[in-house]
């Protein structure tokens, strides 16, 4: 295989994982608090000064976007929202965890959970409580919750020391490997809920883009696979 086949082998391998990553993307477009991804493509050159250079591209690393989603108004008593750069904290049995899908609501033991029953924590870490018998509950824009006008805590909104170098988890969580700290310049709106920042025309576009340029590049491995046999059917004549 000479220099350029392994070239366009590369760059196949990369449009595969984008064609991937986009289709999960649109796949994602309806989901509260999702983040789009993309893929980040690096070049390789090998110099040599006495024969033959090589530059090949190879994409392999994942970028995720945190522009801010829409808001759609619900007026849920446990939707929330953040406007702002934050995260809410959640217990997960691998340790805490940040997700911006905020549609919660209190459990059996009175616990705030997530969809998928994950405890909501506090700044503290703490679990955030809301008794049975809770009425009238009111969320100020920094998290404190209240049942008329008692107060019963306050959701932890924190936001990540490398949001670069988060790692995500299961569509809408992500691990803060480099640590996080309260957020006290994003607000929390009640009744509301972040859609994703997917923009699905846009990603449809794309994955049409990635797929003709995988066509192409295939095309060209075919012909060159051609080119190949019909050389070797000849010298064995």
């Amino acid at each position: 295989m000479d220099s350029a086949s392994y070239a366009t082998l590369s760059r196949q391998v990369g449009l595969w994982r984008e064609m991937s990553i986009v289709a999960n993307n649109i796949a994602n477009s309806a989901t509260n608090g999702y983040r789009q991804e993309g893929l980040v493509f690096s070049e390789y050159i090998k110099a040599d000064p006495g024969g033959r250079s090589l530059s090949m591209g190879n994409g392999n690393i994942q970028n995720t976007s945190f522009t801010q989603g829409a808001l759609t108004e619900t007026g849920g008593t446990f939707d929330f929202a953040i406007e702002g750069e934050g995260f809410f904290l959640v217990e997960t049995p691998m340790g805490e965890r940040l997700t911006r899908a905020g549609s919660f609501s209190p459990n059996a033991e009175g616990d705030l959970v997530t969809h998928d029953g994950l405890r909501v924590l506090d700044i503290g870490g703490a679990p955030v409580f809301v008794p049975p018998d809770a009425g009238n509950i009111a969320v100020a824009a920094d998290g404190t919750i209240s049942a008329d006008g008692r107060l019963l805590g306050q959701l932890g909104v924190v936001r990540p020391l490398d949001p670069g170098g988060m790692t995500r988890e299961d569509g809408v969580m992500f691990v803060a490997e480099a640590g996080f700290e309260p957020d006290d310049t994003s607000r929390v709106l009640q009744g509301f809920v972040e859609n994703s920042n997917v923009d699905a025309v846009t990603a449809l576009a794309r994955m049409i883009e990635v797929q003709r340029a995988y066509e192409l590049g295939q095309s060209f491995l075919d012909s060159e696979d051609q080119r190949v046999r019909s050389a070797l059917s000849s010298l064995s004549k």
